[in-house]
């Protein structure tokens, strides 16, 4: 019979250190794309229990694996996002990404086109959302630039 209890093994502890490794690449890049606060947002969002496992995932499989492969840069990684989560009509996370496709070098025109093409292949509607959602976050950036600018 089996034991209900069984005790870790070498390979947990070279699982736990893997999940470990692509946590601690996920979260620099994750803090690097979409900023401190946002990230600190989602974390604490996602600090119960329930939730928790959720926030690893996403910061270890996304960013920690997914982000941090060759083959892509990150500002393409980024419009490629602002297509899809504009097609899924994925507001605050498309917020979130067209800043980081900001931070990641990518201009507003890029965003607008990225955007636009988004449009005729998955619908108008998501993407006058998505114009809206993104111009909001690009004036805002300005603003904030402007701000800084002024300290």
């Amino acid at each position: 019979m089996p034991s209900t209890n069984p005790q870790p093994s070498t390979t947990d502890s070279s699982v736990a250190a893997a999940h470990k490794t692509l946590f601690d690449q996920g979260i620099k890049i994750r803090y690097e794309v979409a900023g401190q606060s946002y990230v600190d947002a989602a974390l604490a969002g996602g600090a119960s229990d329930f939730s928790r496992p959720m926030q690893e995932l996403v910061t270890e499989a996304c960013w920690g694996s997914v982000w941090s492969r060759p083959g892509l840069e990150r500002k393409q990684r980024s419009l490629n996002n602002v297509a899809m989560l504009c097609a899924l009509n994925r507001g605050p996370e498309l917020a979130a990404h067209v800043r980081g496709a900001v931070n990641n070098g990518a201009t507003e025109v890029e965003i607008r086109e990225t955007i636009l093409q988004a449009a005729i292949y998955c619908g108008m509607p998501a993407g006058i959302e998505g114009t809206k959602i993104a111009e909001k976050v690009l004036v805002g950036m300005r603003e904030e630039k402007g701000r800084e600018g002024k300290k």
